[in-house]
């Protein structure tokens, strides 16, 4: 999991040593000359409170499977998971797991479906988002919220299903070493059950809709004060974008965190909403600006949440490691 991680932070410089290198370092430094610095560590505390809403969804998952933690405990080891939130699909985040077998013996695949339900609760309620945003005035990106829907409602059902379960784990039987797997696949497919009831997925998923909310207000800062004089940066354009490109970066489950997809759809939306007030410059000119501001939110944007978020995962699991010397 470290080498994962390792690996999703030098594809994220990567990622952003392109954006600098296409649209030239200079150029973004100018566009962030008169930004208000005070409004990163405003975006950073934003999304740390978003890390303390969904926490609480952390728990009741954790109370549901009856996993006995100390309330300090638990909480360090879920912001422990949040390094590993640049492998693919998060999923990195079955850290966690281990974390807690390490404290209580707790069967990695008795926890590890805990990290299923939050990424299905979670894009779930990116799609409130989205719709709330304003889906109904940008049709372009319906295709991708009914897909993710289809998904996220097709993951629950299988996740859930005892019929799809039984077919699973009696297909893994018949593998090589499949008779050791299927006893650990049936607990996990257990606790999936119980995770992703019906009755268990309407609050977590409203959780995770109000949670998310908050980094989308950290985008709307960090937005509004880099636009161009005139520039329409609504919180409903904000919410909006920041939702879809999340989602766009889940559903490339191959990029670590969703790098280069979300940060190319963020800043594609957010230059679409700058250029307009900068026509007065001339096409060229109202392009090449609106590029270079959206690029500056678009980085600072991911500083403030995803890169934040390692940053804090790495530091719980210090603490952790202090903790269980």
């Amino acid at each position: 999991m470290v080498r994962r991680m390792i690996v999703g932070v030098l594809f994220g410089v990567l990622v952003y040593a392109g954006i600098v290198l296409w649209l030239d370092a200079g150029a973004i430094w100018e566009a962030l000359e008169n930004f208000a610095w005070w409004i990163l560590p405003a975006a950073c505390g934003l999304s740390f409170a978003n890390y303390a809403l969904r926490f609480l969804k952390w728990e009741r998952y954790r109370k549901l499977l009856n996993i006995e933690l100390e309330l300090k405990t638990s909480f360090v080891i879920y912001l422990s998971g949040l390094s590993m939130g640049v492998t693919p699909g998060k999923m990195g985040e079955v850290f966690k797991s281990w974390l807690i077998k390490r404290v209580n013996g707790t069967p990695i695949h008795k926890s590890a479906p805990i990290v299923v339900a939050e990424r299905i609760t979670d894009l779930f309620g990116f799609l409130i988002l989205v719709g709330a945003g304003g889906l109904v005035s940008q049709p372009d990106y319906a295709p991708l919220f009914l897909a993710t829907l289809a998904l996220c409602v097709l993951g629950a059902f299988l996740c859930g299903s005892p019929k799809a379960a039984s077919i699973a784990i009696g297909l893994v039987s018949k593998l090589p070493k499949g008779d050791r797997i299927a006893p650990k696949l049936e607990v996990a497919f257990e606790s999936a059950r119980v995770l992703l009831a019906p009755k268990e997925i309407i609050f977590p998923t409203l959780l995770s809709a109000a949670s998310w909310g908050l980094e989308c207000l950290a985008f709307l800062l960090i937005a509004r004060n880099l636009a161009p004089e005139g520039a329409d940066i609504s919180l409903a354009f904000c919410v909006f974008a920041y939702a879809i490109s999340a989602v766009a970066g889940a559903i490339a489950i191959i990029a670590p965190g969703g790098l280069g997809v979300t940060e190319g759809l963020l800043g594609s939306l957010t230059r679409q909403a700058y250029e307009p007030s900068l026509l007065h410059l001339g096409a060229d000119a109202a392009l090449a600006t609106a590029r270079t501001k959206a690029a500056g939110a678009v980085i600072l944007t991911r500083v403030a949440t995803l890169w934040f978020g390692v940053a804090v995962g790495l530091f719980a699991t210090a603490i952790f490691k202090r903790m269980k010397r």
